[in-house]
């Protein structure tokens, strides 16, 4: 489990999380009493549409697109996407000195709306239906500080949030509908075991298109019946990658020799360099184009390296960890990828519903 819960520093510059441009560090609010000793927000009620960041009954950023040429297709979208978004909870007002975020808290909510939401959830808005929930997110602090136990329990609290959400979306929303998840950083730490639960060889594995779990190292054999994605045609497969600049390894790096990493240029994990040619597209913070051939990619030990901004000026950006733009650097490579798998999904869904009688027990015979 401790594979989910390790998290990265964001950078300002491509919005993906809702923190402030300051480095953690300097931080003034954040909890300095343990778990016990603060009072813990309300649940969330799923049932409100204000407890979710986005739902297709209600217009929301993960509506939207960044280019004029795109469209958002939820309304006749014949699957579903559960986004669980990263940390947004991180010390930027008095109100963020509990472990666990308030889901009433609506400057918070805007911010979490206006950053992730807008810049990762909408990624999937060509695909499917996107559904992300509120939840009481564990403070960024719970990843860094050295009071584990309550660190734990803050997690623990979010992590029962986001499935009861997806208890909820199951039971009232998804209605046998295939359905794909994606998460990034705190969203991984518990969209990943939240799979393994309720998805990882149940009867739900069946409308399982794909997972993108992506900010946080993860094992290649986390699953029993879910292999990593070695194509980008594969379905009930998982994909995940963190970004680093070329050159630059996390300081823990020796711990992690087994990790899931995809590359997303090319949907395999061949550890082949991937030049920029086949970037079809990053978005920045304005979320106002479409930015092809900016990254380049190529796996190495278990991460994915980037070279630097295709672009005029470029060899000056200076960026070791590029986490928070872990899905801003192959945001179209990632949209037509979840198009492409759903579209192999529904393609074998109906080959296998219209295959005579005989064919079954024919393979049943064999």
């Amino acid at each position: 489990m401790r594979f989910w819960l390790v998290a990265f520093g964001c950078v300002l510059v491509f919005s993906s999380c809702g923190s402030s441009g300051r480095t953690f560090n300097s931080y003034e609010y954040f909890p300095r009493v343990d778990y016990t000793n603060l009072e813990t927000p309300a649940a969330p009620d799923y049932s409100n549409f204000d407890h979710w960041a986005a739902l297709p009954f209600k217009e929301d950023p993960a509506d939207r697109v960044p280019d004029a040429s795109m469209k958002d297709a939820q309304a006749t979208a014949e699957i579903d996407v559960f986004f669980v978004h990263p940390t947004t909870f991180a010390g930027g007002d008095k109100n963020e000195m509990h472990w666990n975020a308030d889901v009433n808290d609506l400057a918070l909510n805007e911010k979490t709306d206006e950053s992730t939401i807008l810049h990762q959830a909408s990624i999937f808005n060509a695909t499917g239906r996107v559904f992300a929930p509120r939840y009481r997110q564990a403070h960024l602090h719970s990843y860094f500080t050295t009071d584990t136990v309550s660190a734990q329990k803050a997690f623990e609290l979010a992590y029962s949030d986001v499935e009861q959400s997806f208890l909820y979306y199951l039971e009232h929303w998804n209605n046998g509908r295939p359905f794909i998840i994606a998460a990034h950083s705190q969203g991984m730490t518990h969209a990943g075991p939240m799979i393994k639960k309720h998805i990882d060889g149940t009867p739900l594995q069946d409308q399982f298109v794909a997972a993108y779990l992506v900010g946080l190292p993860g094992p290649t054999d986390f699953y029993d019946n879910i292999p990593p994605c070695d194509s980008p045609d594969q379905i009930s497969c998982w994909a995940s990658w963190r970004t680093y600049a070329k050159g630059f390894l996390p300081k823990y790096h020796d711990k992690e020799r087994n990790i899931n990493c995809t590359n997303p240029l090319t949907w395999t994990r061949d550890t082949s360099h991937i030049s920029y040619e086949l970037n079809q597209g990053t978005v920045l913070s304005d979320f106002a184009s479409i930015n092809p051939q900016l990254f380049d990619a190529q796996i190495h030990e278990g991460v994915i390296w980037v070279g630097p901004p295709n672009t005029f000026g470029g060899f000056l950006f200076k960026m070791e960890n590029y986490h928070i733009a872990d899905m801003n650097i192959f945001w179209l490579n990632i949209r037509e990828n979840a198009l492409r798998r759903t579209n192999n999904y529904l393609a074998q869904k109906r080959k296998k519903n219209s295959r005579p009688v005989e064919d079954d027990i024919m393979v049943e015979a064999n």
